[in-house]
């Protein structure tokens, strides 16, 4: 089996070559290709990638920007491997990886897999917190990576694996972003391909944002779910509802408190974050990550919570056309 590693890039040549860097050491002894895909970047990675020639086979395209799901299908239809294994720049992939694929793929074969994230000490405190509500079984990051019990895991294409025949049968990504993780998940289950969860294949997810950069990628996130559950209706779950039904009910705790001095539901609230601060200080041995975790948490639900509100009126409610209610998730194609 031949694994071909499609990364794009958009503006960010420091992060390729960390990436490299760690593929470099990687202690896979079978032959790998690496395919990066310049999605019209004005910062390119050309030279980052040329430092690597001889170190590994390497091959750079560069083209027009069309958002990261195009360029995942650019650079798997342009790669030889039978197996595409799709990471985002911002990644750093632990030497051991590419044998904990074979290891799964052996013991039980299917289709599409995804991995699930984790950070090094090296990140920053932010970057952690983030990391640390975006992965946590006290928040949704629990639902979407963090167990295998799930009965259908959608694998998010910041460390995934794609076989060419559910690619080829699939066409790959979509123009929504974000949301074309799960959407091809769906795709190909309706085709009748499986997906797993390989939870030792692990990569480390830097996450370069900031808080604002945080707060509207989790609120597109929001947004792009009913638009999922519309085109998909008999995947939604309830649990998509969790983190509006968080923040409208933190409002009606404010509101119960002030106006009637009922303070029950807004200690129920201060009691989560109080085991989220624990929890994260434990983990991160940092009582400054542990704070920061709870504002991290706390953007994430706000963010989710607001852009699926506003989703669901709009394409739930009020029947608008994904496209028209909100191009800004949308690349043409």
């Amino acid at each position: 089996m031949l694994f071909s590693l499609i990364i794009p890039v958009y503006n960010r040549p420091d992060e390729i070559d960390e990436l490299l860097e760690s593929l470099s050491q990687i202690d896979y002894e079978e032959d790998f290709e690496i395919v990066i895909v310049e999605d019209g970047s004005s910062l390119k990675c050309d030279d980052i990638v040329r430092k690597y020639d001889g170190k590994m086979t390497i091959s750079y395209f560069y083209k027009e920007n069309s958002g990261p799901g195009n360029s995942r299908n650019f650079g798997m239809e342009k790669a030889k491997g039978d197996y595409f294994i799709i990471f985002d720049s911002d990644c750093i992939i632990p030497k051991n990886y590419l044998t904990e694929v074979v290891n799964a793929l052996k013991q039980n074969y299917v289709d599409c897999f995804g991995g699930p994230d984790k950070a090094l000490d090296s990140f920053s405190d932010i970057q952690k917190a983030i990391n640390f509500a975006m992965t946590s079984f006290f928040t949704t990051g629990g639902i979407r990576g963090g167990s295998e019990k799930i009965d259908k895991f959608q694998p998010r294409s910041f460390n995934m694996g794609l076989s060419r025949k559910a690619f080829e049968a699939s066409n790959g990504f979509g123009n929504i972003h974000p949301g074309e993780d799960p959407d091809l998940s769906i795709r190909l289950w309706n085709l009748g391909f499986d997906t797993k969860l390989f939870s030792k294949a692990f990569v480390y997810h830097k996450r370069r944002i900031d808080w604002g950069r945080f707060s509207v990628q989790v609120n597109k996130f929001g947004k792009a779910r009913p638009i999922l559950n519309s085109w998909y209706p008999q995947y939604n779950k309830y649990v998509f509802f969790f983190p509006s039904v968080f923040i409208i009910g933190f409002v009606v705790a404010l509101f119960r408190s002030l106006i009637f001095n009922h303070d029950l539901l807004l200690q129920l609230y201060f009691g989560y974050f109080l085991v989220l601060f624990l929890v994260s200080t434990y983990k991160n041995r940092s009582l400054k990550i542990g704070f920061l975790s709870i504002k991290a948490v706390w953007k994430q639900f706000y963010g989710y919570g607001t852009g699926f509100i506003e989703s669901f009126i709009k394409i739930i409610i009020l029947k608008q056309k994904p496209h028209e209610a909100f191009p800004e998730l949308f690349f043409l194609n």
